[in-house]
């Protein structure tokens, strides 16, 4: 029989019981395993975890837990109070892309809006969702931490907030994505790229009342058609809530 001492800091917190929360948890165990097994055992899906300490030095997921060992696991963010000589972290993605499981459509269709490609069904499988994450290089966003626990998933975020206009700022601000932000880029509907395309070819796809419709004297004359599923987007009624969204989500950067 043999006993490890875990601190876990800041918001990995989140993933443990509510009376472990900030104490040490005394983890008694028969086996050896590996500090990423442990970890994992006790409640924290590996990709939100950035460094581990143990008895005073760095170590790597493959590290073997020994009898008496003190161990303290940092997320990403601890990096402004620590700088660890051996990240758990895999190097980030050259380019931002995402995979999201089925609990979060409306943050889908918010990353689309922003421009960043964004998959959502809301029939993928854990298992294909773990497949897509690690074979097209995507980060995958979810709401279940047992799927991060997946051994495939290397890029990953647990969602914390529940609100769809939170999770947006969340999100955004744990990858610094403000500066990435190219709104009207993607469809909604299917995340495939938006482009140009002449009234006349499309007009008779559009409803009557927007073929006629008059915006401050200026009739409706810029449309972007869906390279994928083809669906027509132009500036109507909708046009200038989603503005609205778009310049808060900036602005919340900007304030803070």
């Amino acid at each position: 029989m043999a006993i490890a001492y875990f601190y876990f800091h800041a918001e990995l917190n989140h993933f443990l019981p509510r009376h472990h929360k900030q104490v040490r948890i005394s983890h008694v165990f028969e086996e050896k395993a590996s500090i990423k097994d442990m970890i994992e055992s006790l409640g924290v899906p590996h990709p939100e975890v950035d460094s581990i300490n143990v008895n005073g030095e760095y170590v790597n997921f493959s590290y073997i837990v020994s009898d008496d060992d003190t161990i303290n696991i940092y997320p990403i963010s601890a990096r402004s109070l620590i700088i660890p000589s051996i990240s758990v972290l895999p190097k980030p993605l050259s380019i931002i892309r995402f995979v999201l499981d089925i609990h979060l459509g409306k943050l889908a269709k918010s990353l689309r809006l922003l421009g960043f490609d964004t998959l959502y069904r809301n029939d993928y499988e854990d298992e294909e969702l773990a497949q897509i994450s690690y074979t097209q290089a995507r980060i995958l966003l979810t709401r279940d931490k047992g799927l991060l626990m997946r051994s495939l998933v290397t890029h990953g975020y647990y969602v914390r907030n529940t609100n769809p206009q939170q999770q947006i700022l969340e999100v955004l601000q744990r990858f610094d994505l403000f500066e990435l932000i190219s709104p009207f880029k993607r469809c909604l509907r299917c995340n495939g790229l938006l482009e140009p395309v002449d009234k006349q070819s499309i007009i008779e796809q559009v409803p009557e009342k927007v073929r006629c419709l008059r915006r401050q004297a200026t009739q409706i004359d810029e449309f972007q058609r869906c390279q994928d599923c083809d669906r027509i987007y132009w500036k109507g009624s909708h046009y200038e809530r989603l503005q609205q969204f778009i310049d808060g989500v900036i602005n919340s950067q900007r304030n803070e």
